[in-house]
């Protein structure tokens, strides 16, 4: 299982929100270069950045998203806004290893179809739901499917893996939606990571102790920024990239 920490990026800064909602974004520093950097050197040898602006439509930080390339050695992968094959190959020219794709899994899958063709194996499936209903254009907007019935048709689009959130633990510290995510895996068949939730080592402990079935890694941030997840501690149990 892959230990990975977060980067959210709003306006070039590093936040976290709750549930999902905007306005609780809490900045927790304004240097993503120097947090990755940090990442970097306690041993991450994966890191998971959403572009928040990207993915509500109102901008993007892809120079934030380039200086973090530059300091960080690992497997990186970037969510937000990659809804056109434009939006891929300039992220992939960056040198992002995994492209995540949530809204235009849910409106376009043909062309996730098609992008996965041409540019091969980087694509993740981001898969974020409330209540069981996925949420799109940031959190914003709902689709009406069930993230179970979006996992499915994600297998045979190419996509190579599934980051799956549940936005109602999501910034919240109260531990990681477990179940829905073993449910997610087996019904996909691909590799799931867990986002959302992660509140304390016990919960990381937890994962370690007895790992769910088709979970591949745990994605965790503000606990991190907030010193309840010491990253050394957490890469120790989990472990870094595969």
């Amino acid at each position: 299982m892959i230990a990975i920490p977060a980067i959210d990026l709003i306006d070039g800064r590093c936040v976290r929100l709750t549930e999902g909602i905007f306005d609780t974004a809490k900045v927790y520093d304004e240097d993503p270069v120097s947090v990755a950097r940090g990442f970097a050197e306690a041993g991450a040898e994966r890191l998971h950045v959403v572009d928040l602006d990207a993915a509500r439509g109102s901008g993007g930080n892809r120079d934030s998203i380039r200086a973090v390339r530059k300091v960080f050695p690992g497997i990186m992968d970037v969510g937000g806004g990659v809804r056109s094959l434009d939006d891929a190959l300039t992220l992939r020219d960056i040198g992002i290893d995994l492209l995540v794709v949530g809204t235009a899994l849910v409106r376009r899958p043909e062309d996730v179809s098609a992008w996965a063709a041409r540019l091969g194996p980087v694509f993740a499936a981001g898969i974020d739901a409330l209540e069981g209903e996925v949420k799109v254009s940031g959190w914003e907007a709902g689709s009406s499917i069930r993230a179970s019935d979006l996992a499915v048709q994600a297998r045979d689009l190419g996509v190579v893996e599934i980051i799956y959130t549940d936005i109602s633990r999501d910034g919240t510290l109260s531990g990681p939606n477990v179940p829905e995510t073993v449910v997610l895996a087996a019904a996909s068949g691909l590799p799931v990571i867990i986002s959302g939730g992660v509140g304390n080592m016990a919960h990381l402990e937890s994962l370690a102790s007895d790992p769910p079935a088709g979970v591949s890694g745990v994605i965790f941030g503000k606990a991190l920024y907030e010193g309840r997840i010491n990253l050394k501690e957490a890469i120790r149990l989990l472990g870094g990239a595969e």
